[in-house]
């Protein structure tokens, strides 16, 4: 399925800029890339599309389920591409790094804390924030 083809699928119009968008994260080696990263791409590749475009593209993808934002330890907003399965955040404090995971044991504990306290889980995000243990972590920011 093409760019244009999934954004015309989640109900929105088929933009040179939602297109645009879409590609930065389809071809990004990293998962996970705030507005200023998606900006810094479309500058790259001498797309004429502003911040502010970004911006709005990025809640219009998140609202059309395209997207999921999470918010790491920088406060920043995050985006990554919803592929429709559930996973949870390992982030690195020491040189940012995000390590996707999913665990059936964490999972199912969370849904038998909701349970045991009269509520159903509907959804949820967890990030664990932890320090690299490799000393010579490539990601280390310099």
């Amino acid at each position: 399925m093409n760019q244009s083809d999934e954004i015309k699928n989640s109900g929105l119009k088929a933009t040179l800029p939602r297109i645009r968008v879409l590609e930065v994260f389809q071809r990004a080696t990293r998962r996970h890339l705030t507005a200023e990263d998606v900006y810094k791409a479309l500058l790259a590749d001498d797309a004429d599309i502003g911040l502010a475009t970004v911006y709005r593209v990025l809640t219009q993808f998140e609202q059309a389920g395209l997207l999921t934002r999470n918010h790491f330890e920088s406060g920043k907003a995050v985006f990554e591409l919803n592929e429709g399965h559930h996973h949870d955040h390992l982030v690195c404090l020491t040189c940012g790094k995000v390590e996707e995971f999913y665990d059936e044991a964490i999972e199912a504990r969370q849904h038998a804390i909701a349970k045991e306290r009269g509520f159903e889980l509907q959804e949820h995000s967890l990030a664990l924030y932890a320090v690299c243990a490799q000393t010579d972590c490539p990601h280390r920011r310099k």
